[in-house]
């Protein structure tokens, strides 16, 4: 996990700490703020491999109940949760299935959004499914053929053969920035992107015009616990980080 941390762009690293400031845990915000802050004036490996460090600790806080986070630390143990415990808990509240075969915690991020988006898709109903796919770019007469032939039966493969992967990926993109603006709140989400916007255009150009003002009912989330509104959003944004570094490095 700490080679995908170290990948991530200040902008990303801005969303994630906006996400997961809490005044109610005793993870360290100011320190992610202030390495955060040394990494856009001195982008250095150094600083980096810090930044990735204490981000991977307040995940790992996070994933973990209080109790046990500070047992394990005064007992010389690593505190908090490994990252595929925590990307089992988020996938278990999405109720998202994730292939056993996936050997890697990157593998497992992408999976997650991917298979999330698409059962998320699937809830749709008709006119929300043909509405987006006609947002994205696709064109009325075949969106309306797609949707009529898939009889509501969805795969990324088909969605992907029957579109384009920039199709696709935009509707991943919509579904779970919808998704995170839901569960951080539409005040807190409004501020990041337009904080985040302000500062890095390209951000908003890969997102997509306005993904986290998409009004469409997504299927009601049943949440255990204040930690899941932060470690849903972090998994799931950590997962189209993974599409975008992935789709960079393959056209580089």
């Amino acid at each position: 996990m700490q080679t995908l941390l170290q990948e991530l762009t200040p902008a990303d690293y801005q969303f994630l700490a906006g996400i997961l400031e809490s005044p109610l845990n005793l993870s360290d915000d100011a320190h992610l703020k202030q390495l955060i802050a040394q990494l856009e004036s001195e982008d250095t490996p150094a600083v980096r491999a810090a930044l990735a460090a204490q981000l991977e600790s307040t995940l790992r806080y996070l994933g973990s109940s209080e109790l046990l986070y500070w047992v394990r630390a005064a007992t010389s143990q690593t505190p908090g949760v490994v990252f595929r415990e925590i990307i089992r808990d988020v996938a278990k509240a999405l109720k998202v299935q994730l292939p056993p075969t996936l050997a890697t915690d990157r593998d497992q991020l992408r999976a997650l959004v991917e298979e999330y988006a698409t059962q998320q898709f699937s809830h749709l109903t008709r006119a929300e499914q043909q509405q987006l796919l006609e947002d994205l770019g696709v064109e009325r007469e075949k969106a309306l053929s797609f949707l009529k032939k898939s009889a509501g039966v969805f795969a990324l493969p088909a969605l992907i053969e029957a579109f384009n992967l920039v199709i696709v990926e935009g509707l991943i993109k919509r579904i779970i920035f919808g998704t995170i603006a839901k569960l951080i709140g539409s005040q807190l989400a409004g501020q990041l992107f337009r904080f985040i916007a302000g500062r890095f255009p390209w951000w908003v150009s890969w997102i997509g015009p306005a993904a986290w003002t998409i009004s469409i009912g997504w299927a009601t989330l049943d949440l255990q616990g204040p930690a899941l509104r932060k470690t849903i959003p972090a998994m799931l944004y950590l997962g189209l980080c993974v599409i975008r570094i992935d789709g960079t490095t393959s056209q580089g």
